[in-house]
């Protein structure tokens, strides 16, 4: 079987405490774009990972396809199987293409071995391989608090935006921009400001990550202006960089950016 995992931007980030866990609970809306990895999982004689697109580094055992096999094996006693996995999301780059790729791991072979899962066990099992990965379990907008594993589906629809997703290559270290944020509770939920017009979000939703990683990055910054010297109706940073993403009204005619650090462009469906 065959799956498409997509990927997915931040719209509103905010660090609100840290856990006694060691993690933080935070406040973001996740929403789900046709940028996809391919995952194909099919029964085999014996258990086999491979991939081919962008190169994939680690070990193959700390691949969270891998580990999305191996957590569902151990309790459901499944067979061998087959994984290959083509890489097309850059990895670290806020767009949580791995995450997406275990999650569908564990729909298809919930779906292959007919294990009658629900949506909500197998966000239990995506949870323990990280804190974004039940998101993509289901399909549509999710605001998620907690870890990004608290997830409640929202009534939004960017449907005829058309994104422009940029990646300059930079590698951006999770530890080192939740280092430079100060956890607060912000005047505004990002719940009530996501319901307002999208016009309306370049002076509220904020990203709390961008300051510290702007000010590690500029050439991160000058792209968000980009953006919205273009005529952008939102503009910001997904997750933890280092994708800065733009939201218009009508399709870009010319690159609003270098056109080497554009990854995908389309309208919203």
């Amino acid at each position: 079987m065959v799956s498409f995992p997509p990927c997915k931007i931040n719209l509103g980030l905010s660090i609100l405490r840290k856990r006694d866990d060691g993690f933080h609970d935070i406040e973001t809306c996740f929403y789900p774009v046709p940028f996809t990895d391919i995952v194909e999982v099919i029964p085999a004689d014996k258990f086999k990972f491979s991939t081919s697109g962008l190169a994939i580094d680690g070990k193959e055992s700390d691949n969270l396809c891998v580990k999305a096999y191996a957590l569902l094996q151990q309790v459901h006693q499944l067979p061998p199987v087959q994984i290959h996995l083509h890489k097309i999301i850059p990895m670290g780059a806020g767009l949580g293409g791995g995450s997406a790729d275990a999650a569908h791991c564990i729909r298809i072979l919930n779906e292959i071995f007919t294990l009658q899962l629900s949506e909500e066990r197998m966000r239990e099992y995506a949870a323990r391989l990280g804190s974004d990965c039940a998101f993509f379990i289901s399909d549509g907008p999710m605001l998620g608090t907690g870890r990004g594993d608290v997830l409640n589906p929202l009534a939004l629809s960017l449907k005829g935006y058309y994104l422009v997703l940029a990646n300059p290559g930079i590698h951006v270290s999770t530890a080192a921009a939740y280092a430079g944020v100060v956890p607060a509770t912000p005047v505004e939920p990002v719940s009530e400001i996501v319901s307002r017009p999208v016009g309306e979000w370049r002076k509220r939703l904020k990203n709390d990550f961008e300051e510290p990683v702007f000010g590690m990055h500029q050439e991160l910054r000058e792209i968000k202006d980009n953006f919205y010297k273009a005529g952008a109706a939102y503009a910001a940073m997904s997750g933890s960089g280092s994708t800065i993403f733009g939201l218009f009204e009508k399709k870009v005619s010319d690159p609003v950016v270098p056109s080497n650090i554009i990854i995908w462009e389309g309208f919203l469906a």
